[in-house]
């Protein structure tokens, strides 16, 4: 099927999703997470090809981390459905209300943006998040994930639209789209047809997206995170968090990728924290004083500050005072999570109210910057820019708004 017939399709599957109640919904989404779980042997399968593929082709293992899937992820994506089966729909909801003098009611409430483009890379889970998503908010889906994951993801997609169809639903509210580079180029200029696009990926994607795209885009940003140790932080509380926020999953938009440490504790912190990183194998790219600390780090660049390692590195300094880290963050930030560990309160709320983020942390780890983590179920990704979502985009944010008005025969004078 080419583009414009699938796109088309979808934007008539979205028409009939508009009206569908909160029960329909659910039963939709479990009986999409019932046919993923039935179809784990296949997924596993398709999957291992594309892994197989992607370490033939020389791609990093913190790529190829992200790519691949085992028994226990795929559960994690069966259960993420089952989760938004029992979130709130978010589809009729009163934003706000009100009565004009003349009696004429005001009320303005969420509805589907229509047809939704997810332009992906690689991981095979967000096929799932993002179906999930977008068909509890009543809108249909265009999946575009990248050839690295072609097969996963359309043993996915199969399986997924396999339980709309059981349960009667139009399979066409969830869509693979497939072909080359031009069918990505074609989405992008389908104004008209698709309502928004959503980039989820590197940076390198992401940029892409917004520049090329004639659709509306949602931005969804690169996580170039930091950890200030404050001059009052309980140390053993910032190693917990700093080895948490690095090493639990680093292939992830919310890890740890640039250590900061106040100079009044460095001399107690940098022993605890090179030994606790060390543990678990992490690449140290200091400065100065964190190359003194210890043979095995290496001296840090200019360009390890600026951007993602996705893998076990970090880039650590130490700094003078709150001020210099606040402006070492101003500088490198890409504006998706930062993190304060701190026992002074006046810090902490300058920090909070200072850095420019979608999500800042006092005392705790990054990796909580999670739309599951958060309690929204699922996410469709994490948005770093300001306008209408900001930070773990969830149900709520893949909702539009609509005013209804009601009058009883008033006429404007």
């Amino acid at each position: 099927m080419d583009f414009n017939t699938q796109a088309r399709a979808a934007r008539a599957a979205s028409i009939e999703l508009v009206s569908l109640n909160r029960a329909t919904k659910d039963a939709a989404l479990h009986a999409m997470a019932d046919s993923l779980a039935a179809a784990e042997p296949s997924l596993l399968e398709a999957n291992a090809i594309d892994v197989a593929t992607a370490r033939g082709n020389g791609t990093p293992e913190s790529i190829v981390d992200r790519l691949s899937l085992d028994p226990g992820r795929v559960s994690g994506m069966v259960q993420g459905l089952r989760d938004l089966a029992a979130l709130p729909d978010p589809v009729g909801d009163v934003v706000r209300g009100w009565r004009l003098p003349n009696g004429v009611r005001v009320t303005q409430v969420r509805v589907p943006f229509g047809v939704v483009g997810i332009i992906y890379e690689a991981r095979p889970n967000v096929t799932a998040d993002a179906a999930g998503i977008a068909l509890k908010s009543g809108n249909a889906a265009l999946l575009r994930g990248s050839s690295s994951a072609f097969n996963t993801n359309k043993a996915a997609v199969a399986a997924l639209r396999a339980g709309l169809e059981g349960v009667g639903i139009n399979p066409d509210a969830v869509n693979l789209v497939e072909g080359g580079r031009e069918v990505t180029t074609e989405m992008m200029q389908a104004r008209g047809l698709v309502d928004v696009l959503i980039p989820r990926g590197g940076a390198g994607l992401i940029q892409a997206v917004v520049d090329g795209s004639k659709v509306p885009v949602i931005e969804t940003g690169t996580g170039n995170t930091h950890l200030f140790v404050d001059a009052s932080a309980d140390l053993d509380m910032a190693v917990d968090i700093m080895v948490n926020a690095k090493t639990q999953r680093c292939s992830v938009c919310n890890a740890l990728e640039t250590l900061l440490v106040h100079r009044d504790v460095a001399e107690a912190f940098l022993p605890k924290a090179l030994a606790a990183l060390g543990e678990h194998d992490v690449t140290i790219h200091g400065d100065e004083a964190f190359v003194r600390a210890s043979d095995d780090v290496l001296p840090v660049k200019l360009e390890d500050f600026t951007g993602e390692w996705l893998s076990m590195d970090l880039s650590a300094k130490v700094v003078d005072s709150l001020d210099e880290a606040l402006e070492h963050i101003r500088t490198y930030s890409t504006g998706h999570s930062e993190t304060i560990v701190t026992s002074d309160r006046a810090a902490a709320d300058r920090f909070v109210a200072e850095v420019d983020a979608a999500a800042v942390l006092v005392n705790a780890s990054s990796r909580f910057v999670d739309g599951g983590e958060f309690g929204f179920g699922a996410e469709i990704g994490i948005s770093t820019q300001k306008l209408h979502a900001r930070g773990p985009m969830a149900l709520p944010e893949m909702t539009s708004t609509k005013y209804i008005i009601e009058g009883d025969g008033q006429v404007r004078a």
